[in-house]
């Protein structure tokens, strides 16, 4: 059986190529070739009019000589690929467009009873009837095309350039960016729960606070007039306990789980980012590199306008990736500073606790002062276990916000100096075919693009502020500690062998996350003195396309109004 399917294949490939030859004998008669060469070249092919097309073009065969050789062959007209040449969308929908691209066949225009489609193999029956069924008509007019061609039109129906996967065209990008900006809506939803978290923490701390104050008093100068004080701050401090916990524990249970990010590096457009769903949920992940697509780039004053457009969408979808991969640092870094605040407070809990402890013989209050010490001790872990993914956060954000910076730029690619002759732009010529609007279009899409990527300079910078933030928090906690350490060795001294030790782990604990802080804030403060966003007056033009952009208003931003400078 595989026997046969093997000889059957070789008479099929036999036949392809004595059409082949038939077909491109023109091109001998013309004295375009020699016979020997063409001979070599359909041979190789194996029936492939793909590779032949490449392999003459290679050879210096023009384009036109090959459409006509083969349009007469066939008796049939010609078309060539045309941005201006479009499908009917609903027709497009229903098709499978990799099977158009295998089969190489494209419709052009179909009705009830007929329909004109490019064709690269007109000779095949099985096509033929499969394509009727595919479109629902009763006829076909056919029309040559290479297969060079219709591989283009297929991929302008998907909205690519040349060789680009479906992902990279601009609706399928834009949906990412959609999914992506729901993302960053999601964190900031995420951060302002943790302001009122923080917010709570802080009630419990003042709460907690109160509750030890009265408590203390009590013990100092037991029931008497100041016993309806005490009472009172008492109450006060746990009705501030509980009314914290109810805003607290929503944060506590926030879980910020978003898409799984790889670092951001804008590529112009030579990988593509898409969403993948895994067994471990959905993951963002980047496409091989394309194929050709760096060359194109790179040839940027002789692409269209629309294939400029389509890497302007690649470029706005590389940048939201980035602006994502950001907001997802300082969700960290909020999430990290809410229960640093609380460790904070609990390690002043429990340096109070141990102070009652070791200054007053064990009683009965001995449990008030076991009490403070674990619920100290609780606090402490509650907010030290957000420590390292902050760390984590804080240090990652460094390392990416580097990667970009030192990476090249929408703004670099696009007002570079030409450096070849061959790449300077053709002269404009206008004709009466041109869309009007054509050139506007795409400069507004670079608008776009170039505002995008000023707002991933902000972003960076609102990053860099909220480790700068971070830092401080780490400061503030570290001083806690090393004070609660410090402050029980000098008051005790070195009576106690075990308790001095204890004493020390925190001084050295607080040092240590103390002088982390400061070496992250400098490193932030530096960062940010270099943008001038927040040392000098800012002013924004209100984009109005309706307009000239002379024409558009302003809004100047001073100093005194930028939060930056808090």
């Amino acid at each position: 059986m595989l026997q046969k399917s093997l000889r059957a294949a070789s008479e099929l490939v036999e036949d392809t190529t004595e059409d082949h030859l038939g077909a491109l004998g023109a091109l001998v008669d013309r004295g375009v070739m020699q016979r020997t060469e063409l001979e070599r070249i359909v041979l190789e092919s194996e029936g492939s009019l793909r590779r032949i097309e490449k392999s003459l073009k290679d050879q210096g065969v023009p384009k036109h000589e090959i459409l006509l050789c083969l349009s007469s062959h066939y008796s049939m007209p010609f078309v060539e690929f045309s941005e201006r040449l479009a499908a009917p969308g609903e027709i497009l929908e229903r098709l499978d467009r990799s099977e158009l691209k295998r089969d190489l066949w494209f419709p052009i225009s179909v009705t009830s009873k007929e329909a004109r489609v490019a064709i690269s193999n007109p000779t095949d029956p099985l096509l033929l009837e499969k394509i009727k069924t595919d479109l629902g008509t009763d006829g076909l007019r056919l029309i040559f095309a290479l297969p060079t061609d219709i591989t283009r039109m297929v991929e302008h129906s998907l909205d690519v350039n040349p060789g680009f996967p479906a992902d990279a065209g601009r609706t399928p990008l834009a949906r990412l960016r959609t999914r992506l900006a729901s993302e960053r809506t999601k964190m900031a939803r995420y951060r302002t729960t943790m302001a009122r978290g923080r917010t709570g923490l802080a009630a419990i701390r003042t709460g907690v606070k109160l509750i030890a104050i009265s408590l203390t008093l009590l013990r100092i100068f037991g029931i008497g007039w100041l016993s309806a004080i005490e009472t009172v701050v008492l109450l006060a401090g746990i009705f501030m306990v509980a009314e914290g916990i109810s805003w607290y524990m929503p944060m506590r249970s926030l879980e910020p789980k978003g898409i799984g990010y790889v670092p951001a590096r804008s590529t112009f457009g030579t990988t593509i980012p898409e969403i993948k769903s895994t067994e471990v949920g959905t993951v963002l992940t980047r496409s091989e590199p394309v194929k050709g697509a760096e060359e194109l780039r790179n040839r940027w004053s002789r692409l269209s306008p629309v294939m400029r457009r389509r890497f302007f969408a690649i470029d706005r979808s590389d940048l939201a990736e980035e602006r994502t991969l950001l907001a997802m640092y300082r969700t960290r870094m909020a999430r990290s500073r809410t229960g640093l605040a609380f460790a904070s407070t609990g390690t002043s809990v429990v340096g109070f606790g141990i102070l009652l402890w070791r200054n007053y013989p064990v009683g009965a209050w001995s449990v008030f002062y076991a009490g403070l010490i674990m619920t100290g001790v609780l606090m402490f872990l509650e907010g030290a276990r957000w420590y390292f993914p902050g760390r984590r956060a804080v240090v990652e954000s460094i390392k990416t916000t580097k990667q970009i910076e030192e990476s090249t730029s929408i703004w670099d690619f696009m007002f570079r100096a030409f450096s070849r002759l061959d790449d300077l732009p053709p002269k404009l010529t206008l004709k009466g075919s041109y869309a009007a609007g054509l050139w506007g279009t795409t400069g507004l899409a670079l608008e776009r693009t170039l505002l995008a990527e000023r707002r991933n300079v902000k972003a960076r910078l609102r990053t860099t502020l909220a480790r700068s933030r971070t830092a401080m928090r780490f400061i503030r906690t570290g001083v806690s500690i090393f004070s609660v350490g410090f402050g029980l060795q000098v008051y005790f001294g070195w009576g106690n062998t075990l308790w001095t030790i204890f004493d020390f782990v925190l001084i050295i604990a607080g040092l240590f996350m103390t002088f982390e802080g400061f070496f992250w804030y400098i490193q932030a403060e530096r960062r940010k003195k270099q943008l001038p966003y927040c040392w000098e007056g800012l002013e924004i033009r209100i984009p109005d396309y309706a307009k000239p952009g002379q024409l558009w208003k302003k809004v100047v931003f001073n100093y005194e109004d930028n939060e930056c400078g808090g």
